[in-house]
């Protein structure tokens, strides 16, 4: 271990060999989807990301030998004591090299400082909370993964797993066969076309697609059913109004109006359905860098992307048997269709959500991907 150095990081210079060390990591790893390089470091930046307005974080260096060999990011967020009353610090940004070692020391630095803030536990991992990419991926088909979700190496498991760690809880990923379902969804499970009919017709629901021209006043929409329809869930933490202006930014140029939805009964919104196309399947060719030549590189290959993920779906809790999911799956089935998507990942879902697991497998969905989030107790600490 004498060749193993912890520091903590502190200047503009840190900040950036933890968002590029990645792309050393992963080098020749064709599975691997590189960030945009800028916008990882503004996401880590306390400067910019609205995030730290209710957490505090600290970065972590590993260094063997005088080389950089991994990652680590300790967090504490007071919006989630405040939600969940749970004495709970967390961990992400974890990257290393092959070496278990070196992993050990990274997570030992990590949980000294969050035991020093008087935190019980330590879990994730999380980049950077349950609102962004989580878990570590374990299970199911290899792969790139698609927009806002994790990758790994996939002997990061057992090192957690050899240092204590264990599951708190597991995240599926659905992989539906849109290709399957004919230019005016004529392939639809019967059941669940009998259930959108229900919802227009026995609860008089209306959807419409989110006008991307708006999003702004679009937002003032979304905020309170994304608060609501999620509260229950574990581990959610509302978004702040910064955050939601954050994310706005985020998915601007991303979000597609004809694939996202806002249901109502009456004058009153009541679901929200978010799908965004699957930008990682052209992000390599932008090598971390919009410019000067990236921009250019990812919309000539705007074409080939052929996925979707749906990334919100959620219904007030008073609205939840009426069948406005069935609806929206029909809608964006065809609207998929007719746009070339021919496949869609539905992600991410709680495994002990059976309502809308339910729901997925209704419309022929189909686990195909697992991701864990773990748990350690820190009392153990030496």
């Amino acid at each position: 271990m004498s060749n193993i150095q912890i520091r903590k990081a502190t200047t503009k210079a840190d900040l950036r060999a933890i968002a590029t060390f990645p792309m050393a990591l992963y080098r020749g790893d064709a599975n691997y989807v590189p960030p945009l390089i800028a916008d990882r470091i503004k996401h880590l930046d306390p400067a910019h990301n609205p995030y730290f307005d209710h957490a505090e974080m600290q970065l972590f260096i590993a260094e063997r030998d005088g080389r950089m060999a991994g990652t680590i990011a300790a967090i504490t967020d007071s919006l989630y004591e405040e939600t969940w009353h749970e004495p709970i610090g967390f961990f992400g940004v974890f990257e290393v090299i092959e070496d278990y070692e070196v992993a050990k020391a990274l997570l030992d630095a990590a949980g000294h400082w969050l035991a020093a803030r008087g935190r019980k536990a330590m879990r994730g991992p999380m980049n950077l909370n349950i609102n962004d990419e989580c878990g570590l991926f374990i299970d199911g088909r290899d792969g790139p993964p698609v927009i806002m979700m994790a990758y790994n190496k996939p002997y990061y498991a057992s090192f957690l797993e050899r240092y204590g760690f264990t599951k708190a809880k597991d995240l599926h990923a659905f992989e539906v066969a849109l290709f399957e379902f004919g230019p005016d969804v004529e392939g639809l499970p019967a059941r669940l076309a009998r259930v959108a009919d229900i919802a227009r017709q026995r609860y008089k629901v209306t959807v419409r697609p989110i006008d991307v021209k708006r999003l702004q006043s679009e937002l003032e929409l979304i905020k309170p059913i994304y608060r609501q329809a999620w509260a229950k869930n574990w581990g959610a933490v509302p978004l702040t109004d910064r955050e939601f202006d954050y994310l706005l930014q985020e998915l601007k140029s991303v979000v597609d109006g004809d694939l996202s939805y806002l249901a109502y009964i009456d004058d009153q919104v009541v679901g929200l359905f978010l799908s965004l196309p699957d930008v990682n399947q052209i992000l390599p060719y932008a090598k971390g860098r919009l410019f000067p030549f990236g921009w250019a590189q990812l919309l000539l290959r705007q074409h080939k992307i052929d996925t979707l993920r749906v990334t919100l779906m959620g219904v007030l809790e008073e609205h939840r048997l009426k069948g406005i999911e069935a609806l929206f799956y029909q809608m964006a089935s065809r609207a998929a269709y007719a746009k070339g998507y021919r496949r869609a990942e539905m992600s991410w879902i709680l495994e002990d959500n059976y309502k809308v697991i339910r729901g997925i497998e209704g419309m022929g969905g189909e686990i195909y991907r697992t991701y864990r989030i773990y748990d350690r107790e820190l009392d153990a600490l030496s």
